[in-house]
């Protein structure tokens, strides 16, 4: 189990975007991350940054290893916004093709990271709206789902789905390496209840990122909107969860990154603590 944050968090705001991968400035965040005490940095691939993510050469690749190994960092995850731009699920025959295959170069290239899950999102842009939409996202990712076996890399959905729409779903992909990544601000914007969420498809939790967001609004900092993730921890925690712990929190003070990173890593920390996880000496 570790406590991570989306790339980016720790750097100032790339290009005018919230969250993008950024393209000049990404070696910096691994001694930024470690310095706020943090376990592991969620990489972003997404469409405007992909020319210049190291994913995409093996020099770039080996200049990610070492710097995770320098600073002790580690990069497990990519979260592919690449598909919030090019929808897995909203694509005619044609698209559909080369967006397969853009995932299954991905999934190859995150093999020789040494990653071992991306995160697809299903949400704002990319989301499920229809059945029809639902059946082109079984279809995908039951194509795709044993060259992800093969690569020893799990596939964790972000969706908006209800939990009975998405408890659906995933019933149509019982594959051991379909799991789900479950987003506390994107539940609580929605109205979901955490409690139902975990009761119908809480088995299948691979990974979850921990942000707060008003319903029916955007993210805003831990504890002022209307994620109740104390209950979600305490939830997951009786269920026996075992995966990692992603911030993709509110922004705060533009170049207090890492003070506003390690503010909100004790946080969660503390609530972890309060919810009977147990995590190893604090850096």
């Amino acid at each position: 189990m570790r406590i991570g944050a989306m790339q980016g968090r720790l750097l100032p705001p790339s290009d005018g975007c919230f969250q993008c991968f950024p393209r000049k400035h990404w070696k910096e965040e691994f001694p930024l991350a470690a310095e706020a005490g943090l376990d592991a940095i969620e990489w972003i691939y997404d469409f405007p940054g992909e020319s210049d993510n190291p994913l995409g050469t093996d020099n770039g690749l080996a200049e990610m290893r070492l710097l995770s190994a320098k600073c002790n960092i580690a990069v497990v995850s990519v979260c592919a916004d690449y598909f919030m731009e090019c929808p897995l699920a909203k694509a005619e025959a044609a698209e559909s093709e080369e967006r397969i295959n853009k995932l299954l170069w991905l999934l190859d290239r995150c093999k020789l990271a040494g990653i071992r899950r991306v995160v697809l999102p299903f949400v704002d842009n990319s989301r499920i709206d229809s059945d029809a939409e639902g059946a082109q996202a079984v279809q995908v990712l039951r194509h795709v789902l044993g060259l992800a076996e093969k690569a020893d890399i799990e596939l964790h959905l972000e969706t908006s789905l209800d939990p009975k729409r998405f408890s659906s779903l995933l019933a149509k992909l019982p594959h051991p390496y379909l799991k789900v990544n479950y987003d506390s601000g994107n539940s609580a914007s929605l109205g979901y209840d955490v409690r139902e969420e975990i009761a119908v498809y809480g088995d299948r939790i691979g990974s979850v990122h921990i942000k707060d967001r008003v319903r029916g609004g955007g993210t805003v900092p831990l504890g002022t909107g209307n994620a109740e993730i104390p209950v979600l921890l305490s939830q997951l925690f009786r269920i026996g969860y075992k995966g990692d712990f992603v911030m993709q929190i509110a922004r705060g003070d533009a170049g207090k990154e890492l003070a506003w990173i390690r503010h909100n890593r004790d946080r969660v920390l503390s609530q972890l603590q309060a919810a009977g996880f147990v995590f190893g000496a604090n850096r």
